[in-house]
């Protein structure tokens, strides 16, 4: 349980951190303020701000001696002589740290310091404050409400776009060091090792999820008949119906033997347990080639994403059942920790994966979140003015009073599920 609740924060951090540097690293190429920058949650442990100025360094010194005669009064004549010192200089830039100690609320006299890169004690994630990001301050030319509707979509967009860079980057790495992949979409110059077949699925209160087999686990040999491929596990269940029979199988690291009796299935009308299977490689690529193919599948795996939430908010708005597509913090945890035991290739595909459900997730278009804000903008640049951010803030902060409903009564749900 340990294990699996810090692998937990580790991957949410990345996650909430990369998202928030997005907001945060745009709005500052489009010089609007950000007071502070936090890695976790408040309250603040410190914070620290890099102020930047210049100085000048003497790097040579000249000396000029001008002589010159001159007549006085009484027809003498005199010299004078000049001697006159000058000094090259160059200007250094400089920078020095500024510490703030403890939670305390900013000042206007720390603000003019520029941004403030806080630790905080709720290490998760991280957040960024922006100038004017509620509507405030709407006549400074540094705060967010007084910028373009283009540069104002961009910042919010800024956090989606990072976390699908994210996962573009995680999986390029991923293919680099070797990454599970069905053997059917290995693609030329493709890598494959370690080849087995795998549960990619385990169907409700069929004969395999009875029996304790579960996603993830490699099938090695029923009846001491090893398993090879696919169509070695459905020739051999699929004339086994109301026989008992032993499966070998390795979960993780460990080997273990399963009793299960297959059944006759509707789907297919022969012996089965009841899973989804999938044969499956570590596969690697050329460093040039993984980044590619990791940027590819990255855009195809968002599309799958956004092609699944278009299909659950259809299936909520005509009423059909959605409870096993639907997952909580528990349930993501729980399915992090067994990604996490199966190993670092799994659990770099998970975490991409989760990088881009958060990025779809973020820009629907719902209040409180960035894909709310950005359809607020969207009505401002067809009736020619701002919604009044009365109402906007309203609605905001109704959205995130659902949502974090929503949050605990799908968590109840998971925790339900963890027990049982």
């Amino acid at each position: 349980m340990i294990f699996t609740i810090i692998i937990f924060l580790l991957v949410l951090s990345l996650l909430v951190f990369v998202h928030e540097l997005g907001h945060f690293w745009t709005a500052r190429k489009f010089k609007v303020g950000a007071p502070e920058f936090g890695f976790g949650f408040p309250p603040r442990v410190f914070g620290f701000q890099l102020i930047r100025g210049s100085r000048l360094k003497k790097i040579a010194e000249t000396e000029q001696i001008d002589v010159k005669f001159e007549t006085d009064e009484n027809g003498v004549m005199i010299e004078k002589i000049t001697d006159e010192k000058k000094e090259i200089d160059v200007v250094i830039p400089t920078k020095r740290w500024r510490f703030i100690r403890g939670n305390r609320a900013l000042t206007e006299e720390d603000e003019k310091y520029g941004t403030v890169y806080s630790l905080n004690w709720i290490l998760l994630g991280g957040f960024v404050k922006i100038k004017g990001q509620d509507g405030e301050e709407p006549g400074e030319l540094d705060s967010f409400s007084a910028q373009p509707i283009y540069k104002r979509f961009l910042i919010l967009f800024a956090g989606v776009l990072m976390n699908i860079v994210l996962a573009a980057a995680l999986l390029s790495i991923g293919f680099m060091v070797g990454l599970p992949q069905n053997t059917e979409n290995v693609r030329p110059g493709g890598i494959m090792e370690a080849k087995k077949v795998q549960i990619m699925e385990v169907m409700v209160d069929s004969p395999a999820e009875k029996a304790g087999i579960k996603l993830g686990d490699q099938v090695i040999s029923i009846n001491d008949q090893m398993i090879n491929s696919e169509e070695d596990i459905q020739n051999i269940l699929g004339t086994k119906a109301g026989e008992e029979v032993t499966i070998k199988i390795r979960r993780y690291s460990e080997e273990q033997v399963i009793k299960v009796t297959p059944k006759i299935l509707a789907e297919t009308n022969r012996g089965g347990i009841g899973v989804l299977l999938t044969a499956s490689a570590i596969v690697y690529y050329p460093w040039y080639q993984a980044i590619w193919e990791g940027s590819r599948t990255a855009i195809l795996l968002l599309w799958a994403i956004i092609v699944a939430f278009y299909d659950l908010i259809r299936n909520l708005i005509v009423g059909q059942a959605v409870d096993g597509a639907v997952a909580g913090p528990v349930g993501i945890a729980t399915l992090t920790g067994q990604v996490a035991r199966m190993g670092f290739s799994y659990l770099l595909q998970f975490t991409a994966l989760l990088s881009l459900n958060l990025a779809v997730i973020n820009f629907l278009p719902i209040p409180a979140l960035d894909g709310g804000r950005a359809l607020f903008l969207l009505f401002e640049k067809i009736k020619g003015r701002p919604v009044r951010k009365e109402l906007e803030n309203i609605l905001h902060n109704i959205f995130f009073i659902a949502l974090i409903l929503l949050i605990v009564w799908v968590t109840i749900k998971d925790v339900i599920k963890v027990f049982n």
